[in-house]
């Protein structure tokens, strides 16, 4: 893990280093080249405003998928494919005694399935669990494919996966089972909503991962609009959140939205002493380009 640290605002910068299968290539002029196994992507990146540091021409050669958007519909796009990429394949990451593996694709959204950044999430919450007893409940919100669920689960715990999209979770049950682990409770709902239930029945978790996204839509057409619901999470999550021995992640990858936002969400309702940390993940590029790739407050009690 590479780190740097604001003595005075405790401000960290955190990047994922040792992953065999992944790496990011180079970033510029708005776009990234990462490689994910086997594989090399290229696809838009808004955060990349500098110069590209290989030529257009060695961007061609490399990557085996490029992704342009509809100029009609700015939120989709289209994949042109070299002949030997697939549309599927998979990759490992391995951290102590957990290995996960995931199926990739390439979607009309520009993802392929995972979030590299967030390793050091879940490096954290695997370290968090493992500290404890097995079978402690653990609350992922905005789950996606479930990686943060298949690092919680891999350290033992009882881990409810919660995504408004029916085919996200079938996506992330393959994970679950291509990393060997079993027994995840998948939730297909709006995230507000079972938060809401939740606190009705008066369940509590030792851990809640919330990986919230800037716009979404709920499963029978809830919408989701960050700047305008998220107040009202955080604070139905401070119901269901155990006062001691626990943990809580927030990530914002909204751009405008600075941690110093979620530094004063989360503290405007959790009161119990907390140890933070809180900053930005970033993937370094192999000429040293820091790519930023949105904002963490995570804290334990």
């Amino acid at each position: 893990m590479k780190e740097a640290k604001d003595k005075q605002t405790n401000i960290k910068q955190l990047s994922p280093s040792d992953w065999i299968d992944y790496e990011l290539i180079d970033c510029g002029l708005f776009e990234k080249l990462e490689r994910f196994g086997d594989f090399i992507i290229r696809r838009p990146e808004p955060q990349a405003v500098w110069k590209k540091a290989l030529s257009e021409e060695e961007w061609q050669r490399l990557a085996n998928a490029s992704f342009s958007r509809d100029k009609s519909h700015p939120e989709k796009g289209a994949w042109q494919q070299k002949a030997n990429m697939p549309d599927r394949w998979n990759i490992s990451y391995k951290y102590d005694q957990m290995h996960l593996r995931f199926r990739l694709a390439l979607t009309a959204f520009k993802h392929v399935g995972i979030f590299p950044e967030q390793a050091e999430n879940w490096k954290f919450i695997y370290e968090q669990l493992k500290a404890k007893t097995p079978g402690s409940k653990v609350l992922n919100l905005f789950a996606y494919t479930g990686g943060a669920s298949l690092a919680a689960k891999a350290a033992g715990a009882d881990v409810t996966h919660v995504d408004s999209v029916k085919q996200v979770i079938q996506w992330s049950r393959e994970n679950m089972e291509s990393s060997g682990l079993q027994d995840i409770r998948w939730v297909v709902e709006d995230a507000l909503k079972f938060v809401k239930r939740e606190v009705k029945r008066g369940n509590k978790y030792a851990g809640i991962i919330l990986d919230p996204p800037a716009y979404g839509r709920g499963p029978d057409g809830e919408k989701w609009v960050l700047e305008e619901q998220i107040d009202e999470l955080i604070s139905l999550c401070a119901e269901l959140l155990e006062k001691k021995d626990s943990f809580l992640i927030l990530n914002l990858y909204s751009m405008g939205l600075s941690v110093m936002i979620a530094e004063t969400l989360i503290k405007q309702y959790f009161k119990q002493e907390i140890s933070t940390e809180m900053g930005e993940l970033y993937v370094l590029d192999k000429h040293q380009h820091a790519l930023p790739l949105g904002t963490f407050y995570r804290f334990t009690t």
